[in-house]
């Protein structure tokens, strides 16, 4: 699981582009070892911040999966915070 900003301080975040995501894109993760981690894109969700699905976020997994957390949807000026997430679910396709 990885969460990051979507913005920042007027400037794009390291999740800016996640809106952009589709089901079947890729994502690879560069490992410590040199090795890359390549996921494919099964699901992008977009929840209200009081319906966050956390028992599919932070849930067991039968499988190697990924999960990418931003905000998005509306932001709320008052709360200085935007009112969803936008959530990638993506699972293991080619471990190097």
């Amino acid at each position: 699981m990885l969460a990051g900003h979507v913005d920042w301080a007027g400037a794009p975040g390291v999740f800016a582009d996640l809106r952009d995501v589709a089901p079947g894109d890729e994502i690879s993760v560069l490992r410590a070892d040199g090795t890359t981690a390549v996921f494919a894109v099964r699901e992008v969700g977009h929840y209200d911040k009081d319906a966050f699905p956390t028992a599919d976020v932070y849930g067991d997994l039968d499988h190697a999966g990924l999960r990418l957390i931003t905000c998005g949807g509306v932001f709320d000026q008052q709360a200085d915070s935007y009112r969803d997430n936008t959530i990638v679910f993506a699972d293991l396709v080619a471990p190097a």
